[in-house]
């Protein structure tokens, strides 16, 4: 196996270096340098195996190799083992074969979160707090949370048992399940918050998120939708034409969305809106953070330079690179930084990455407060389609700043240690939940109280101090009150009561009169007869001839 492994270092770094196995063909094409280098690296990876102090694998020596070498080109350039190759591909794609559960670890323990309604689990009578103990016959302690998803995947029609742990039941249940297609859904929660407003939250952008928007805006216009707030809190993109798709319902037709710049003439596109769909023509209000990344950077920049609606919440990642993936030998990929992403009005969307600590701790846009600030220091100026300002230099920058409020100490321990969850799976087995207007009292807070005594989560003094708060009681009972809805409704009751305590979609809520008059000058602009956004506070701004700075290649 010595020589064929060495081979096998030499073609996979090789085919890396050559943007891969893609150009198999001209590795012999490769100059004096390059043939010099890749024999100094067939040595170091030799001497590595064979003297290094433990064992080491050709394969952990020449993957760990690559990883290092692509790090030195920027943050989002990443090569995929097949493994991950594989996952990368399963989440694009519209669907997959399974049970149809969201799981997590809670405890160290494989836990159903909740069983998605109309799947194999839910039917087989899966229940939210069912502890998964065994997978065919395998323990699920030693299993990775990724390792067990894949284990409860598979070909359709095919089964799997597995061994689960009920609070109140004496012994495991051992079910089996036939798995089916599970739809791979990525718009989410879509209902009414009043009887005006409409919500639907976008987790990622895979294969079908634009037939998803679209799904959505039809479903809440026939429930009386008069406005729409779209949540991207904590997207971090996905697949570039989805996002197209997307912006194309909320854009005017034939306006630019995206634009990439890169080093090579193909890198150069621009992506309009083609019009395909019914103008949305409602008020327009976005929610984003520092979790909002790539595709959904383009998004709401695309939306915010064409003044189609209002953006709240606190400052985007700013991940504007271009990745994109090339095939290697062994099922193996590369995801590579070919371009940068600059929205309709020229800004560049990739922040800073000189220094990658920086970069991953957002440690170089924060204000005194240590909360992100806006517009970031030094930034250039853009203007929207009416003359608003808007900042470029990485990331966008929302109209209205909102950040997510604070939880006392306590609540955020207990949160870590699953407390409410554990709590709420425990009350509604004691407790049945007839309607989802049920709402706890006081007395479901004494018993929280006591509960956390016994076991040991607070001692006296703690809780008391904990809920001497009202709005520490209030987060606890909507907290509680999610959890026991989650169990007895599903999943979509349990973010519909998060939801309602949600400061920032309440900051989205008072966005609304912003969200209208913008809606009212850009239909002005778009007969002509107004041209220039009219703040509500500070008055008119001046339609500019051109951008004030140019964008900065970081």
């Amino acid at each position: 196996m010595r020589r064929p492994w060495r081979i096998a270092a030499v073609l996979l770094f090789a085919a890396t270096i050559a943007v891969g196995a893609f150009f198999g063909d001209q590795l012999l094409a490769l100059n004096d340098s390059a043939r010099q280098n890749l024999r100094q690296y067939t040595e170091l990876v030799e001497i590595a195996h064979a003297r290094y102090g433990t064992k080491v694998t050709y394969r952990d020596v020449v993957n760990s190799s690559v990883t290092g070498m692509l790090r030195t080109l920027d943050p989002h350039t990443n090569f995929l083992p097949p493994e991950a190759y594989q996952r990368m591909r399963d989440r694009q794609q519209g669907s997959f074969f399974g049970l149809g559960i969201l799981v997590g670890t809670r405890n160290d323990q494989l836990t159903v979160i909740a069983p998605l309604a109309g799947t194999p689990a839910s039917r087989m009578g899966i229940r939210a707090g069912d502890i998964i103990f065994q997978i065919d016959g395998e323990p699920t302690e030693p299993l990775s949370l990724d390792d067990a998803v894949q284990k409860l995947k598979g070909p359709k029609d095919t089964e799997v048992t597995i061994t689960i742990v009920r609070p109140g039941l004496d012994e495991p249940l051992e079910i089996t399940i036939i798995r089916a297609e599970i739809p791979l859904t990525t718009v989410r929660y879509t209902y009414m918050i009043d009887s005006a407003t409409g919500y639907f939250r976008i987790t990622e952008f895979s294969r079908s998120t634009g037939e998803e928007v679209e799904q959505a805006i039809s479903q809440l216009r026939e429930q009386g939708m008069q406005r729409l707030v779209v949540d991207l809190r904590d997207n971090g993109g996905g697949l570039l034409d989805q996002a197209i798709e997307v912006a194309d319902q909320f854009v005017p037709s034939q306006s630019k969305i995206v634009e990439t710049r890169g080093r090579i003439r193909d890198s150069f596109q621009e992506y309009e809106a083609e019009g395909r769909h019914d103008p949305l023509d409602l008020p327009l209000v976005v929610l984003v953070n520092g979790g909002s990344a790539s595709a959904s950077e383009i998004l709401a920049g695309a939306i915010q330079d064409h003044d189609v609606g209002v953006i709240v919440g606190s400052p985007t990642w700013g991940k504007g690179l271009v990745q994109t993936v090339y095939g290697l030998s062994y099922g193996a990929a590369i995801a590579l930084t070919t371009a940068k992403y600059y929205t309709p009005s020229g800004r560049l969307i990739q922040r800073d990455y000189t220094s990658v600590y920086d970069y991953y701790a957002h440690s170089e846009n924060l204000d005194e407060s240590g909360l992100p600030g806006a517009p970031p220091n030094g930034a250039p100026v853009y203007h929207t389609d009416l003359g608003r300002e808007v900042y470029g230099g990485g990331g966008i920058t929302p109209d209205v700043l909102s950040e997510p409020a604070e939880a006392h100490e306590l609540l955020q321990l207990l949160a870590a240690r699953n407390a409410f969850f554990r709590f709420g799976i425990d009350y509604a087995n004691r407790h049945p939940i007839k309607s989802e207007s049920w709402t706890p009292g006081p007395d479901v807070l004494t018993e929280f109280k006591r509960w956390l005594r016994e076991e040991d989560l607070g001692d006296e003094a703690q809780i008391d101090e904990a809920f001497a708060d009202q709005v520490s009681r209030e987060q606890t009972l909507n907290r509680i009150q999610a959890e026991i809805f989650n169990s007895t409704f599903g999943n979509d009751a349990w973010y519909r009561v998060i939801a309602s305590a949600d400061n920032q979609i309440q900051d989205a809520l008072d966005a609304f009169d912003r969200a209208d008059q913008l809606l009212a000058q850009r239909r002005g602009l778009d007969d002509g007869s107004r041209l220039v956004w009219q703040d509500p506070e500070t008055g008119p701004a001046a339609v500019p001839g051109h951008a004030e700075a140019e964008p900065v290649e970081q």
